[in-house]
């Protein structure tokens, strides 16, 4: 009788164990996030003024999980996606016919930190309030807090986003905006992570074989990583402006857990765009706001990089003329995830 009853009650205890455990049943554990692949600062900026402190690093988080403990299991979040982009293609805001259009595809493409997060979904914001109904946008991001409302930034996605705006837009009179923003290292990749998927990583090279392999005459394609001047050479050409936030060998900052923007983002999207339509002079405003900024801190310049091919200004200024700009659009971090369910990373 004793050892029943001592069965029994080991049994009853094991179930009341499992009960009070937290965290959700099935959900699989995630390894560490990957490390970052190029230099980061952890500044916050604040205003139009430089932030107090930067500071480079590329060490890793120590620990970690990235992936919530409420939302979408990673199996859900996969088999989602064809759906979500078919979703996020439909809601874009009807073509203006007659006038020159602007899409933009925003990249965010680490999911270990909020601010590429902040960057996409600010930048879309901006294009449709300030640029008027010949602007339209879709945002692809890689954060915990969004699993279930935005498609991952992968490379399966941006292809697939890319073809259906190739069949939505005129050919010869629409602009593609690439907006890619996450780390970049020296080896002239992109860091593309939502651990603990299997995301393919994406280098110069291969982003512009994917763009060469659709049809747009006109691009505009922003590479917000650190070296990121190594996209220039691939990427050049007649119609399409390409700015970078570093040159080829040399970190850009404002990237990290601690900061709501990065220095690039902060300079053109908030600063810069918000005082002029031009990408160009955009450019120019932005570049020597951050030369002022990494000054203040002694930092080694980044020195951001532009190539204009030919014809692409003109385009761009067809396209200026179908809008008057709207007011300026404020900088508002996005909703982080809610405590415990992601970790600190980098």
């Amino acid at each position: 009788m004793r050892t029943i009853l001592t069965i029994l009650l080991a049994f009853a205890a094991g179930v009341l164990l499992m009960l009070l455990l937290p965290g959700r049943a099935g959900l699989p554990s995630s390894a560490n996030p990957s490390a970052p692949v190029a230099a980061t600062s952890t500044t916050v900026l604040s205003g139009n003024s430089a932030p107090d402190e930067a500071s480079s690093s590329g060490t890793a988080a120590d620990s970690g999980d990235d992936w919530p403990n409420a939302g979408p299991t990673p199996e859900q979040v996969i088999y989602a996606q064809p759906r979500m982009i078919h979703d996020a293609l439909a809601k874009l805001t009807p073509r203006v016919a007659g006038k020159p259009n602007l899409y933009l595809l925003a990249f965010a493409g680490d999911g270990g930190e909020d601010v590429f997060r902040n960057e996409a979904e600010y930048a879309a914001q901006l294009f449709a309030k300030r640029f008027g109904a010949t602007a339209h946008s879709i945002v692809l991001e890689n954060n915990p807090a969004t699993l279930a409302t935005h498609p991952l930034a992968s490379w399966s996605n941006l292809e697939a986003a890319l073809d259906g705006l190739d069949k939505t837009m005129q050919p010869d009179q629409d602009i593609l905006l690439l907006y890619v923003t996450s780390h970049g290292g020296e080896d002239h990749n992109l860091l593309v992570d939502m651990d603990p998927l299997p995301l393919d990583q994406i280098g110069a090279q291969d982003l512009a074989d994917i763009l060469a392999k659709r049809h747009f005459k006109w691009k505009v394609v922003v590479v917000n990583a650190c070296y990121s001047g190594g996209f220039v050479p691939p990427l050049q050409g007649p119609g399409t402006l390409v700015l970078t936030a570093a040159r080829s060998d040399r970190s850009s900052f404002g990237c990290g857990s601690d900061s709501d923007i990065t220095y690039f983002g902060r300079a053109w999207l908030v600063d810069a765009l918000n005082r002029t339509d031009n990408f160009v002079d955009a450019f120019k405003q932005a570049s020597a706001e951050i030369r002022q900024w990494e000054t203040q801190d002694k930092l080694t310049p980044s020195e951001p990089q532009i190539d204009i091919g030919s014809g692409i200004e003109s385009q761009l200024a067809l396209w200026r003329k179908g809008f008057t700009p709207g007011p300026a659009v404020a900088f508002k971090p996005a909703v982080p995830a809610p405590a415990g369910t992601a970790g600190t990373a980098q």
